[in-house]
């Protein structure tokens, strides 16, 4: 896979929903139901974080859910990337980029969603062929303003902002013309995951999947 087809396919993805659920799964045995509860609310793209012993299994399991496309976020080394491939990823998505990863998802053919932070990150990035990336951490690196800032002279690549998003900032990166999406853990609240409170998820999806910017 070349980095230009990686590119198109993420971005496809990030245009399905303007948000993608990132989640951090501790029990396997949720991810079926907390899947199909975002998927109902109008969440189809979701982001597990390889950040917990249960994520493969939990990848497994939500990639079993119709009308769901899962991936596997947190994505660092070659190694993350034959497992969550093996899993049923169908997507990967990393806090930066290295050679090395970059080369492995375009090896195994997983479509990456590599992250930047600097305009030179994004710029090295759009050299190798990449123009669909992730802004990373999207609050503590400045924000919607630092977005718009760094997409002025790079208006051919297009974000995934993520980190500290909320409901109430999503609208302001989602106004921006090189945002397509936003990554967000606040549609599956950790004690509603862990009540399995699926209708309270999926009103939150609803409500996600119906902003704007």
């Amino acid at each position: 896979m070349t980095p230009q087809q990686a590119s198109a396919e993420t971005r496809r993805l990030c245009g399905l929903a303007p948000v993608i659920p990132v989640l951090v799964i501790e029990d396997a045995a949720k991810a079926e139901g907390l899947a199909r509860a975002l998927v109902d609310g109008g969440l189809p793209v979701l982001e597990v974080t390889l950040r917990t012993p249960a994520a493969l299994e939990a990848i497994a399991a939500m990639a079993r859910v119709p009308g769901g496309v899962v991936g596997a976020g947190t994505v660092l080394t070659p190694e993350d990337v034959q497992a969550a491939k093996a899993a049923g990823a169908r997507f990967a998505v990393a806090p930066g980029a290295t050679p090395r990863l970059l080369e492995a998802c375009e090896s195994a053919d997983l479509p990456l969603l590599p992250g930047a932070a600097t305009a030179s990150e994004a710029m090295a990035l759009l050299e190798r062929g990449y123009d669909m990336l992730k802004f990373f951490p999207a609050e503590a690196a400045g924000g919607a303003k630092a977005l718009k800032a760094i997409g002025a002279p790079l208006p051919q690549i297009t974000f995934c902002p993520t980190g500290g998003i909320t409901p109430d900032t999503a609208a302001d990166y989602l106004a921006l013309s090189n945002t397509l999406c936003v990554g967000g853990s606040w549609v599956a609240p950790k004690d509603a995951v862990e009540a399995g409170d699926w209708a309270r998820i999926t009103d939150l999806a609803r409500k996600a999947a119906g902003l704007s910017g």
